[in-house]
Formats: C-alpha cells, sequence, structure tokens
C-alpha cells in the first residue's frame, strides 16, 4: 500500500480589466507563473474569452483554471458580485490586481470639464479598486490560513499620480488617490503579512492610448521615453 500526497492548488489572481490590453497580458504573465486567474470585464465578453484561452495555452500545470467574470468596478453590486464568483469558481484568491482603469470620454481644459466626467473616472479608477480591495482583504483577514498563503494586492496606477495634466484633470486626481489608497492599505494589512503594492508602468501601447497615439509617437521620437518606444501589455 503506498502513501500519497494532496497537491497544492495553483494560487488564484483576480484581475479587474483583465480581458484586454494591459490587464490581458497581467493575465498571461499570471498563467505563466502558474497562477489560475479569474479574468474580470465590464462589456467584451468575448475578449475575455479570447484572454482565457490564451492563458490556458500559457498554463504550466494541469490544475490552473481561467474564468471569465463579467462586472463593473464602479458598481457596488457588481463588485461583490466579481469576489463572491471568484470564490464559488476557485475556492480562494491569493493575489488581487486592480488594474481596471478609463479615461474620460473628452479631453476638456481644467475650467471646462464636467462633474458628470469627473464622477464617471472616480468611480471607475478610485472608488472600484478601493473597496474592491476593502472586500478581499475583509474575507482574507476573516479566513486566516496554517500556513498562511501569500496574499498580495496590486495596484496598476500611472505617472498621472504624481503629474499634471490639466486636459484630463479628473484621470489625475484618481491616480493620486490611487496612490494614497495603496498606502492606506499596505499600512493596514502588514501585520496580517498582506503584500500591498503599486505599478506605474509607463506609456503602454493599448486601446485607451490610442486616441493619442500620434501625440505620443511624436514626444517618443523626441526622446520623452528612453527606451524610444512604447510599452507593451
Amino acid at each position: 500500500m503506498s502513501g500519497g500526497t494532496t497537491a497544492t492548488p495553483p494560487p488564484v489572481a483576480l484581475v479587474t480589466g483583465g480581458s484586454r490590453g494591459l490587464g490581458a497580458g497581467v493575465a498571461l504573465a499570471l498563467a505563466a507563473a502558474g497562477h489560475s486567474v479569474a479574468i474580470g470585464y465590464r462589456r467584451d465578453a468575448g475578449a475575455a474569452a479570447a484572454t482565457a484561452a490564451a492563458c490556458r495555452a500559457r498554463a504550466t500545470g494541469g490544475a490552473q483554471h481561467f474564468h471569465p467574470v463579467q462586472a463593473d468596478v464602479a458598481v457596488t453590486a457588481d463588485r461583490e458580485r466579481l469576489l463572491a464568483a471568484t470564490l464559488e469558481e476557485f475556492g480562494s484568491v491569493e493575489v488581487l490586481v486592480n488594474n481596471a482603469g478609463i479615461a474620460p470620454r473628452q479631453r476638456a481644459d481644467l475650467l471646462e470639464a464636467s462633474e458628470e466626467s469627473f464622477a464617471e473616472v472616480l468611480a471607475t479608477n478610485l472608488t472600484g479598486p478601493y473597496f474592491l480591495t476593502q472586500a478581499v482583504a475583509r474575507h482574507w483577514l476573516a479566513h486566516p490560513a496554517a500556513p498562511a498563503p501569500r496574499r498580495a494586492v496590486i495596484f496598476v496606477n500611472s505617472i498621472s499620480a504624481a503629474y499634471a495634466s490639466v486636459s484630463r484633470g479628473e484621470y489625475c486626481v484618481s491616480k493620486a488617490g490611487l496612490a494614497m489608497a495603496r498606502e492606506l492599505f499596505a499600512v493596514r494589512l502588514a501585520a496580517a503579512g498582506i503584500g500591498v503594492y503599486e505599478v506605474r508602468p509607463g506609456l503602454m501601447e493599448t486601446d485607451m492610448t490610442r486616441a493619442v497615439k500620434d501625440k505620443y509617437d511624436a514626444l517618443i521620437a523626441e526622446g520623452l521615453v528612453p527606451q524610444g518606444r512604447w510599452g507593451t501589455p
């Protein structure tokens, strides 16, 4: 009679805005690193399914699992459903990547920008990740594990957290707030051994930046970026 061991399931990452662009790149990197991934998306179910399929092709182990979950992080009920669906599908979550974000629908001078645009951008870029992180942290603290898994929160942020762009003030304010959110959660969760990190990836060639590509192509050619190129997901 031979003994056996129960394999440890792969760690689970929840990536918001994971269907396209930078979020899809994050999901693929996590798949290659051995994680299962809950791929949060707002609208494009086809893109989320394609990202899940690409993750399966990158997976390093048969136990890894990739599942799209529709949710708008700006909506309280959607955030609750996103976490609940992830836990139901995977049984746990070890990493939260707050990647979902939007730019203003129309760039406008600081003195002309509307309150509606401000509210819309902050709901997705700041309120959403702030309260999703709160919900995930509450779950972690209510479910300590022995041995404790490595748990982490990552905020995907922007140079706009510290760089003033008067044609998209609401975006800059949302990103500055996100930087402080990282500081706050890092202090609050440190005693529980939960790491909280912020990444500012620079100029990334994604759907969000397509509308200003010509402008930044010229600036890159003039030396704005030391590498002399756009970043890619």
